[in-house]
Order: structure tokens, then sequence, then C-alpha cells
């Protein structure tokens, strides 16, 4: 199979802006927005107030801001991080502009990017609000799932309320699986490999594989639905082939899905763009691939859903323009079950092929997201280093970048909002368990997980965002310990807080500590499926209240016949009066389940959406509710 790029008409310019503008940060005296270019400029930023359009700021991005990161011959990367001198205005709408001049020409964001504008504005139009009282969140987007894509709905809610400050949402809280890097549709792959060609985004050599570089592996006739053929077929690597490639298992049901895995830098990097922004679709042509005919009816019907996906883009980017963006990765992010035990570790990062591929996901995150989240986690050194692999993007500089954000440790972060949000990662510090290479790790190690206390310590209320559900359905946790048991966690991605006793123990007691808030909502996704718990401590007082919030996925869910069994089962063995929860690890905790809609056959909420949550002076949930992506508006309520 010869692969085959699209023919593109040079004629035709690239646009200025490939991606973006995106507000990754906004907080009184931070300012953070992130944008994808085609060529270097010099911008200003322009700040105005929203009710007379009268300016307040206007500098030059170079005064405050880093150079870009130029990732291929036409594209780089600005993250514009302006810590303003006096602070920005608080529950008061106002706006910003991005005015860009490449030689004599000069433009603005209206010029670059019309569409990017709600009815009646021209200019993007955000708040600072002093109360998180209204929040969307959500996780696992996939474009190529036979669904709408949810993420949509957000926008749906500011073409309503773009100038109404008190019923505007305060934050997009997105926890994990932004991409998914380890399953790629067919078109979405045939996308990608135009745009990195169209951008000239970098190529690159490989160690330890059957190819040689970053050209074999497009050239090769296992580039669409045969990635996993691609390791050594050597009797040392069948563990990492089976682990890495293999697909995933699942109880009862199995759906291998890995065929595709990204490989390059450039491919990830082209998946960023493709799925943040509209600007590249233009020049893809989604019948370019060579498609072996055993593949042909799958890449048909994935091009269906690929092409809806790319339809409501405009509004994706037109949203996260406007609406402060949180990111936090989970393992789809970079592959399936990362890190998910010392083993898998062990075997994955022993190997300079399956490193690389890890890797380059986690060059990616850095760029795409956890840039943006909060710069100052990414010191000088840091910044040092990733200039250097781009300013010379040889292998031996990659492998030391790679090495480098491998033992970085602070992923996690933080906002000074109220209530507080606290970020976890729970993907890079793992407790390893200590009676087996084949057991779950815990998500978090004991010192990051007494760093997170010390974030909670003394605050009346907090909002806990982790990937995984702290506290999720009982049934599938004990199916996944019963699996893990007998020596396949990876089989059931036991990615669940209680499947390793030292964390599970020391997260427990955080919230049983005195000085730890009052009340803590905790928002997960995760899970490809939505509910809501009531939860509290038995036998105490003066017990937090705690809720848990899940809501996944934005473009995804979980099989529908499965979760009915699982939900059922569920509500029958683990009611809040069966004797089999005293053996769990919250025999000491009471989880009440809500109703989603007020059902009485049903915890759990199966339908791509996207979550919202309102919350009270007091850092309480006042609303639990989930916006579907077909339409309509879902509430968890409680038992009555």
């Amino acid at each position: 199979m010869l692969f085959q790029y699209i023919k593109v008409d040079m004629k035709k310019p690239l646009p200025t802006i490939i991606a973006g503008p995106m507000v990754r940060r906004l907080t009184p005296d931070h300012l953070v927005i992130w944008l994808a270019t085609s060529k270097v400029l010099h911008i200003l930023l322009e700040l105005y107030h929203h009710i007379d359009s009268v300016p307040f700021f206007s500098g030059n991005i170079e005064e405050f801001a880093g150079k870009p990161i130029q990732i291929g011959t036409n594209c780089f990367i600005y993250l514009i991080d302006f810590k303003s001198p006096r602070p920005l205005p608080i529950d008061e709408l106002f706006e910003y502009d991005l005015l860009f001049q490449s030689g004599t020409e000069k433009t603005s964001l209206a010029e670059e990017v019309p569409y990017l504008f709600y009815e009646g504005q021209n200019r993007p139009v955000v708040a600072i609000k002093s109360k998180l009282d209204h929040i969307f969140h959500g996780s696992c987007r996939k474009p190529h799932y036979p669904s709408p894509d949810a993420l949509l709905r957000v926008d749906e809610e500011l073409i309503r309320n773009i100038d109404k400050i008190d019923k505007r949402p305060a934050l997009l809280m997105m926890t994990g699986d932004q991409i998914y890097a380890d399953d790629v549709g067919g078109p979405m792959l045939t996308a990608i490999h135009q745009v990195g060609k169209l951008l000239g985004l970098y190529p690159e050599t490989f160690t330890g594989a059957v190819i040689d570089d970053s050209n074999e592996l497009q050239n090769s006739e296992l580039c669409y639905y045969r990635r996993e053929e691609l390791l050594p077929k050597t009797k040392e690597t069948k563990t990492l082939r089976d682990r890495f490639f293999g697909g995933v298992r699942k109880p009862i049901f199995t759906a291998a899905s890995a065929h595709n895995h990204l490989v390059t830098l450039a491919e990830v990097s082209a998946m960023y763009l493709l799925i943040w922004s509209p600007a590249l679709w233009q020049y893809v042509d989604l019948e370019a691939a060579d498609i072996q005919e055993s593949h042909k009816e799958l890449y048909a019907s994935e091009l269906v859903e690929v092409k809806a996906f790319s339809k409501g883009l405009s509004s994706i980017q037109r949203l996260l323009a406007h609406l402060p963006t949180y990111m936090i990765f989970d393992d789809h992010d970079i592959t399936d079950d990362w890190n998910l035990t010392s083993g898998w570790e062990e075997v994955a990062y022993s190997h300079p092929f399956s490193k690389r591929i890890i890797g380059n996901a986690l060059i990616a995150y850095f760029l795409f997201q956890a840039w943006g989240n909060d710069p100052k986690n990414f010191d000088q050194l840091f910044m040092e280093q990733v200039h250097s692999f781009f300013q010379s993007p040889d292998d031996n500089n990659q492998n030391l970048l790679i090495d480098h954000l491998l033992q970085f440790e602070h992923w996690n972060y933080s906002l000074p909002t109220t209530p507080k949000m606290v970020v976890l990662d729970t993907r890079t510090n793992r407790w390893w368990s200590e009676s087996s290479l084949s057991k779950p790790s815990g998500l978090m190690d004991w010192e990051k997980l007494s760093d997170m206390q010390q974030e909670l310590m003394n605050q009346p209320a907090v909002l806990l965002v982790s990937a995984a559900p702290i506290f999720g359905v009982k049934l599938i946790e004990v199916i996944q310990r019963i699996i893990t048991f007998f020596g396949h966690p990876l089989v059931v991605d036991a990615e669940n807080w209680m499947a390793h006793p030292g964390s599970a123990n020391v997260i427990l007691n955080i919230f049983r500590h005195r000085k730890t808030p009052r009340n803590f909502v905790i928002l997960s996704g995760d899970v490809h499926y939505s509910f809501a718990y009531d939860v509290q401590l038995k036998y105490r007082r003066n017990s937090p209240n705690i809720w848990q919030i899940t809501c996944s996925g934005f473009k995804n869910e979980f099989p529908h016949g499965l979760l009915c069994w699982f939900d059922m089962l569920n509500r029958w063995l683990y009611a809040d009066y069966s004797p089999l929860n005293w053996f769990t690890k919250r025999r000491r905790m009471r989880i009440l389940p809500r109703r989603p809609d007020h059902s009485s056959k049903r915890q759990l909420y199966n339908y791509s959406a996207v979550g919202r949550v309102r919350l009270n002076e007091q850092g309480e949930p006042t609303k639990i509710s989930v916006l579907p992506a077909t339409g309509g508006e879902v509430e968890f309520h409680e038992k009555d």
C-alpha cells in the first residue's frame, strides 16, 4: 500500500489561525490564551469593558509571554500568559481581542475568524465569577463514536446567555480523554496524515521498531487498522505487544480498539488541531487513503461519524474562545491502561519504541492541554528543555525531552476560586502494589495524597477533580477486584480508588480529617456513563458532605445492554441496607445514589452528555444534571 496525500492547492493560503484562541486560565490577576498559527506573528492583546467597549489594556505579548513553540514548518503554538498589573473585572463581562501583524499586514480576530463570535458581538466576551456557581464538566470525546458531540450543548448555552453574567457558566472542566490516542478511526487518521504534511509537522526516527521512521510508517501496509503488528515480532516483546496494542477486553464484551494507535508526535499534534478547530478540515480529503478491502466497510461507517463531528467544530472553537476551560489527562490521552500496574510500567518503559509512543503523547499533552492549565508549573528549566527539542528536533533531543516529561511531577494544579478547585494527577505518581507486579497501582501515592491534603486544609468547601470516580459503582468495582485476583487487571481496566488498599485508606482518612472541608464536590469522568452520589460518614457527629458527580462521555457511551444489567444488579446487591456493604472499604460511609429524572429503575445514565453543576454560596450542589447530546436536560434527584 502506498500512502496517498491530498493534492493541496497552494494558491489557497493556509489560515493564519489554525486553532484557538482558547481561554485556558482566567483569574483576577491572570489571563491565559492558547493559540496555534501557521506563521510567526507580532500579536497585540487588547482588553475592553463590555458595557461600553472602553479599552483598559493594550500590550504586545512579546513583553509578557515567551516565544512561540514551532512544531512544524507551518505551525506555531503560542501561550499568551498575561499577568495583570491590576485586578481584572470580577462579576463583570469584559472582552479581549488579538491584533496580528505579519509584515505590513495587520488584522484582528474578527477578520481572521469571523465565525468566532455570538450574535451582536465582535470580540470574545469572558467573565470572572466571584463564586463558582455554575460549571460544566465531562470527559471522553471520541470523534468516530456513533453519537452527536455533547460539547456542542455548551455552545448552545452560551448562545442564549452570552450577555447574562448571572446565567453564564463560570468554567468548563474537562476531566480526561480529551483525545483517544489509542483508538482512532481510519478517516481521522487519514486527516491527521494530510494535516501533518500540510503543516510540515516534524518527522522522526525510531529505535526498536520494524519501521525506521515516520515516513516508512505512513507508507507501510500496517499503517491503517494493523498497527498492533508494528512492534518487533520476537518472543521477548510479545508481552509488550499484548499489553500496548492488544486492544481492550472488558467483562462480558470485547472491543479491540488499538489498531490505529497514534505513534508519532506529528500524528498526536495533528489530532489535537483537528478536534479543536475546523480550520484545517477544508484541506482534508477523506477519500484519499488507500484502505485495504477488508477494512473498507469499517472505514465507511467511521467516515459518517467523523464528517458529522467535523461539522460542529466551528461551534466548539467559538465556545472555547469565550469560556475558561481547564483540562487533565486520563489514560486515553496517552494510551489505554496507562500506568495501571507496576508490571505495565516496567514493560512499556523498558522498550524504546513503546516509550517513544507514550512520550510523544505526553509532549503533545503538554503543548495542547497542560501548558494552559497553570503556566507557572513549568519553570524556565522545563521550557528550555521543550524549546531545545523543537529548535533541533532530532532523535536524541526528543528522547531527552521525553525522559524529562516522564520524571515531571507537577501535572496537578489548583484554582484560587470560591470554592477552591483542586485538580488531581491520578496517572503519573502511582502507589505501586507491594505484593505483585500485576496488581493495580493506587491512583496516587502517599506523598501526593499528603500534598493534596495540604491543598484542602482549612478550606470550607472544595471542588475536587479526579479523572476516575473516587466513589464508583460497587458491583463493577467488585468484578474488577475478582478478575484482578486471578491476575488480569488489564482485562477489566481496574482503575478505581478502592483497588489499592493504601491509597483507598488514605483518601478515606482525608475525608474524615477534621481540618479538611465541610463540603466536597468531586467531579469525575472516565467510565462512559453518568451518575451522582450523596456520601456521608457513619458514626461521626459532624460528617463532611460529599457529592460524587460523574459525567462521561462527551462523545462515548458504555455498552447499553451490559450497563442495564450492571445498574440493576448493583441496586439489588448494594442498596443502602445491604449487608454486602460491610465487605467493602466504604462500610463506614453511607452512599445514596441519586436517580436520573426520578427514575425508579436506574441510577446510571448512559448517553453522550455534558455535565452541569449549580452551587450555592457554601459550595453545595443545588442542582446536578447532564445535558444529553440529543437535547433536553436530565436532573439527578435525591431519593425521596
